[in-house]
C-alpha cells in the first residue's frame, strides 16, 4: 500500500504551457519555411497574432535562439536565422548514427504486419509524389522513419532524431522541388532490405539516403542564396 500512497500524492501531469504552445507554433513555422530566414519577428506582433501575453512569446524566442533558429539582438529586430551548413552537417551526423542503430534492430524484429503498415505509408508517399504534394510527402517521409522506431519498441529514438534533424528539415523541404522521387526510391529500397533482414544493405542505404543532402546543398544554396549564412564550413 505504501507504493499506492506515493502514487496518489503525485501532482497531476501538467498540460503544455502557453509558452510551450507558442514555441511549438513558431518552431513548426520556421522549420517548414512558413517563416523563412531573415523574417523579422516582434514580440508584440506575435503575441497579438496568437492572442497571448508577451511573456510566453519572450520565453519561446529565447528557446528558439538557443536552438539556433532565431537571432535576438537587443534594441534591434529579432530575425529568423539563416541556414547554417555547419549545423546541417552536424544534424546529419547525429541522425545517421541513430538511424543506423534503429535499422539494425528493425532487421531482427519487424513482422509481416509491420511491413504491411510501412508498405501502406509508401503507397501514400507515391501518391504524394505523383500529386507534387511536397508538404504531404515530407510529412509521410517523417512518419515512415518514425513508424520504424515505434515498431521496434524505441519511440524515444524518434524524439531524439526529431530534435536533432530540425536544421536538416529546412534544407530537405527546399530539396523536394527536385529530390522527392529520389527520396521515395530510397524508401522503397530500404523497405526491401528490411524485409530481407539485410543489415549491411540497410546501413548502406540509410547512409546514402541521409547523406544525399550533402550532395544537394550546393544546388539548394545556389537557388536560394538569401537563405544561407556566410560561414566557414570547415
Amino acid at each position: 500500500m505504501a507504493g499506492i500512497s506515493k502514487i496518489t500524492s503525485l501532482e497531476p501531469i501538467p498540460r503544455p504551457s502557453v509558452a510551450d504552445q507558442v514555441f511549438d507554433t513558431l518552431y513548426e513555422q520556421i522549420v517548414w519555411l512558413e517563416l523563412p530566414p531573415e523574417t523579422r519577428l516582434s514580440e508584440i506582433e506575435v503575441a497579438r497574432a496568437l492572442d497571448v501575453s508577451r511573456q510566453p512569446v519572450r520565453d519561446a524566442f529565447f528557446r528558439l535562439s538557443k536552438l539556433g533558429f532565431l537571432v535576438i539582438r537587443p534594441q534591434r529586430a529579432t530575425t529568423v536565422s539563416q541556414i547554417s551548413i555547419r549545423a546541417v552537417r552536424e544534424a546529419t551526423f547525429v541522425r545517421t548514427a541513430l538511424e543506423v542503430e534503429v535499422l539494425r534492430h528493425a532487421c531482427d524484429t519487424l513482422t509481416p504486419e509491420d511491413f504491411d503498415e510501412l508498405e501502406d505509408n509508401l503507397r501514400q508517399q507515391k501518391e504524394a509524389v505523383a500529386a507534387n504534394d511536397r508538404s504531404g510527402f515530407h510529412k509521410l517521409d517523417d512518419v515512415f522513419h518514425q513508424t520504424i522506431c515505434e515498431l521496434i519498441g524505441h519511440p524515444f529514438a524518434w524524439r531524439i532524431i526529431r530534435e536533432s534533424k530540425a536544421h536538416m528539415d529546412r534544407v530537405r523541404l527546399l530539396s523536394l522541388s527536385f529530390g522527392s522521387h529520389g527520396a521515395l526510391e530510397d524508401h522503397v529500397k530500404l523497405l526491401a532490405a528490411l524485409q530481407a533482414s539485410d543489415q549491411a544493405e540497410t546501413e548502406a542505404l540509410i547512409r546514402a539516403h541521409l547523406g544525399r543532402i550533402h550532395d544537394q546543398l550546393g544546388r539548394i544554396r545556389a537557388e536560394h542564396p538569401q537563405y544561407f549564412a556566410d560561414e566557414d564550413e570547415g
